[in-house]
């Protein structure tokens, strides 16, 4: 969708970024948390994401996968943000919610597959949309910084409506035992 900006545009909104400060993870009232392990076999913590995962390519969700889970964990939520879009805050990409409570792995295109089967499991995204969107920065903005946020939680959260970035930080704070991130980059240097 972005890849038909000028690039002008993305040279323009360069500085325009909320940052990984401003990830869930680093919310304040998230501090604390013991620590999860969280990789892909897809890519290494700060490599770029292979293309294959990106809206240049198949728009698959990568595959992660997290350890070192707490004993007392009763579900797990994966947030995926965008810590370099071009808007006040980072862009959602994708929320799962409602994982089994325990070490496990989201393999290659699972959020494109529980969209297109309406999974209760799957929240808002950026675009209100309960989605997956693959990254997708706009041409010259500069390298994008992928947050794969994975959080131990000590309640199994009441399926409802799904939620988006809020309703989650809600949930998560005062219920978060740990907490893991993988970052992956892309970017667009060429316009379309």
């Amino acid at each position: 969708m972005l890849e038909r900006l000028p690039s002008g545009v993305g040279h323009a909104l360069r500085n325009v970024r909320p940052g990984l400060d401003k990830i869930l993870l680093h919310d304040p009232a998230l501090a604390g948390a013991g620590s999860l392990l969280v990789h892909s076999r897809a890519f290494a913590y700060g490599a770029p994401l292979p293309l294959r995962y990106t809206a240049d390519g198949d728009g698959l969700s990568p595959p992660i996968q997290w350890l070192d889970v707490p004993g007392a964990t009763r579900s797990i939520a994966v947030v995926i943000e965008d810590a370099d879009s071009p808007t006040p805050r980072p862009l959602v990409h994708g929320i799962v919610w409602n994982l089994p409570g325990e070490d496990g792995v989201l393999g290659e295109g699972v959020l494109n597959a529980m969209a297109t089967t309406g999974s209760p499991d799957l929240g808002r995204n950026s675009y209100l949309q309960n989605a997956y969107l693959p990254p997708d920065p706009p041409p010259g903005h500069g390298a994008h910084h992928y947050a794969f946020q994975v959080f131990a939680l000590d309640c199994a959260p009441e399926r409802g409506e799904a939620p988006g970035r809020g309703k989650l930080l809600e949930l998560l704070r005062g219920h978060t035992l740990a907490s893991g991130l993988l970052i992956g980059t892309y970017q667009r240097d060429r316009s379309s």
